[in-house]
């Protein structure tokens, strides 16, 4: 921690500012002391595909770091984010110093690599009412622990996340108002049938 604290620097970021671009050189490991970040991949044609929800104590350290030196990946803020940047070279000496920092390391790069190739086969394999539905859960579950959450994407955002159009995020979405599945706004989700939204994630 000593040389961590004398190695680092901490910056803000307001939302939708970048954090990392992708393709640029990756000279330091960034870690999120507070808010909610986008990790997304910078595709064709201008799309992007975001990968992950990122926030507090989320350290973001790979893999092009360990491959071409280059982020594979950008990341900017979603909320208000406090992040530390901390230089790869100190990152290395630590894991070449801590059996146990190197133990936790690798544990968490191979989480994250799980969560990609499950994320990999949602998008292959589900259809669209069922990445959608995977999705809200995901933001109930995973990053709010609510039923009832703020939605802290946009609709085209969601459709990045879930691999389609934000016309069809427009439409799944109504379609699942109306049958009373969830509640919403540009701004809110409320879940009222978790059973039914479930089912709809697994079988699609």
């Amino acid at each position: 921690m000593e040389i961590v604290n004398r190695n680092r620097y901490e910056a803000s970021f307001n939302p939708s500012e970048i954090i990392i671009k992708q393709g640029s050189p990756a000279s330091n490991a960034i870690f999120l002391v507070s808010g909610l970040a986008k990790v997304y991949m910078e595709c064709y044609a201008g799309r992007n595909l975001i990968i992950n929800l990122v926030g507090q104590s989320t350290l973001l350290a790979g893999p092009g770091v360990h491959v071409n030196s280059r982020y594979c990946y950008s990341v900017a803020a979603v909320t208000q984010v406090r992040a530390c940047f901390i230089s790869f070279d100190v990152i290395r000496t630590i894991i070449s110093g801590s059996h146990g920092f190197a133990v936790g390391f690798i544990e968490d790069l191979s989480d994250k690599a799980f969560r990609m190739h499950h994320k990999v086969l949602n998008l292959t394999q589900k259809k669209m009412h069922g990445r959608l539905a995977e999705a809200l859960l995901y933001f109930a579950d995973n990053i709010f622990h609510s039923d009832n959450y703020d939605m802290v994407l946009t609709r085209r955002e969601l459709g990045e996340m879930t691999n389609m159009a934000k016309e069809s995020v427009v439409r799944i979405m109504d379609e699942m108002e109306q049958e009373k599945i969830i509640q919403s706004t540009p701004r809110s989700v409320m879940i009222l049938d978790r059973d039914k939204l479930q089912v709809i994630s697994e079988k699609g």
